[in-house]
Order: structure tokens, then sequence, then C-alpha cells
């Protein structure tokens, strides 16, 4: 089993925060929670069986290795499937905890349900259908927010579909000065995947979803969706940014990334080349 990262504060409070809300619209209807879809076969090193490996295992993988203290989970209504794969947490040596969403209005509502659990810890934060590398991955990240102190640090990606994806732009000293959303043109490069925070960040999106909500009509919301549009998680970053708070980054050149939310890349799962 990988070593864990053995340069973290012992007094740190980490914790990883995954959503696990969607409905995989891009798939389609698919069996199960698609967080829980398998992409690759592990021999269990007990039973000497072969099993196969959820695309969740990763992410929580690379958390624990980072050191994560709990993990939370928010879920939506109907995705019991998860809970009952992971449990509490015991096989992968990582207590995990579920919430439930609330408004289902985008990542940082999803997010901000964990806040009372996390308001005073550094956040890791992934996305369980998302693979990547390397494996330390957050583990740089946090050694970059210990560094320069930054309130944000983001995992970049070189990006491959940037219409789909938010594009990131730099600007001094290594700080990101603004993200472009799912842009129909740009002539930016990197895309972000991964992230940690600290509790200023958390105060900081739980102030804007809370500001979100008073200064909306839910219910109005709620009756003309096809006419809202969904908050991202970068909003709350651009957001950062202009309130000035530092947002730094650890850029992944030609390391490896899958979105396993289509098809496509669903099936060129079973070839991603981490262990």
């Amino acid at each position: 089993m990988p070593v864990e990262n053995q340069n973290l504060p012992h007094n740190i409070d980490l914790a990883g925060v995954i959503p696990a809300a969607g409905i995989a619209s891009r798939l389609g209807p698919p069996p199960g929670s698609k967080e829980l879809l398998p992409v690759a076969l592990n021999i269990d090193t007990q039973s000497d069986q072969t099993r196969p490996r959820a695309a969740i295992d990763y992410l929580l993988e690379k958390m624990r290795l980072a050191s994560a203290r709990k993990v939370y989970i928010i879920l939506r209504d109907g995705k019991w499937d998860i809970p009952r794969y992971l449990g509490d947490g015991k096989s992968s040596h990582l207590p995990i905890a579920y919430l439930m969403m609330d408004l289902p209005f985008g990542v940082p509502f999803t997010i901000d349900q964990a806040y009372p659990f996390v308001q005073k810890s550094t956040v890791i934060f992934g996305f369980a259908d998302i693979l990547f590398e390397p494996q330390d991955a957050f583990i740089q990240l946090l050694d970059r927010q210990t560094q320069s102190g930054a309130d944000v640090v983001l995992g970049l990606f070189e990006s491959r579909q940037s219409q789909a994806e938010d594009l990131v732009a730099f600007g001094r000293k290594g700080r990101i000065s603004k993200i472009e959303i799912k842009p129909a043109a740009t002539n930016l490069k990197y895309t972000w995947l991964l992230a940690v925070w600290t509790n200023e960040f958390t105060r900081f999106l739980h102030d804007c979803v809370d500001q979100f909500k008073h200064s909306h009509r839910i219910d109005s919301i709620r009756n003309t969706r096809n006419d809202f549009r969904e908050v991202f998680l970068g909003d709350i970053f651009n957001a950062a940014i202009e309130a000035d708070l530092h947002i730094n980054h650890v850029c992944f050149k030609g390391a490896s990334y899958l979105d396993i939310g289509t098809p496509d890349n669903l099936k060129k799962a079973s070839q991603w080349p981490i262990d």
C-alpha cells in the first residue's frame, strides 16, 4: 500500500469533499451511479480474487495518500448504491460520511452541504468521475498551499475539450486571474480538475451560496429551471479572485486525465494508464 503524505503538519484537519449528486445525463441511463462504474480489475491481496475497481476508488486512494482524516460524499436521493458499495470507508482505509444534496443549482450548492462539518478544515476536492494522474497530485497541491499561503490551489491539466471545460488564465506570481467557463472560443490551454482550499475559501463559498439563496426567489427558480443558468464552481473562484483571495495552481503538464462521463471515454477507461 502506498505511503501517506509525510509532509503534512500533524495539527491540520484535512477533509475530502466529493460531489456525487449528478444524474449522468451524458451517459444516458446507466445501470447505477456513474461514480461506481468499473474502470479496472484488481487482485484482492487477501482473497487472491480479481475484483472490479470503481472510478471513485481512484479518487479516495489519492485523498488517503494525501492524509485526509475523513471524506464527505454528497448524494442525491436514489444514489444509495454508493454508500452500499463504500460503507463506512473501512475498505478504503478512510472514514466516509454521507450528506444529502439540497438545492439542485450546481456544484457550489452541493459542496455547501458539507459546510457545518468542514468549516474549520482544509478541504481537498475532486470529481469521482474524472480519473487523473499523478498519484501524489493532492500532496503537491497541499505543498503549494503551504509554500504560497494561497486560499485555493487548483490542479491544472492541458485541456482537450475547451468548450466543455473551465479554462484558466494566469496572473502574477503564479496566481490565477480568471476562470473562463466552458468558452465557445479561447486561447487558454489549461483546465482545472481538482483543488485544495483553506477554511477561508470554505466560508467564502458558503457566503456566496447563502447570498444567492437570500437574493433570489428559490421557489420561482425551481419552477423555471429551463431558464436558470447553473452556478459553477468556476463562478465562485472568479468571485473569490475579485474579492482578492489568492488562487494559485500546480500544473501537471503532460499528465493524463479521463472524464468517464461520456460513452466514448468510458470505453477508454480500461486502458487507463494508472495502477
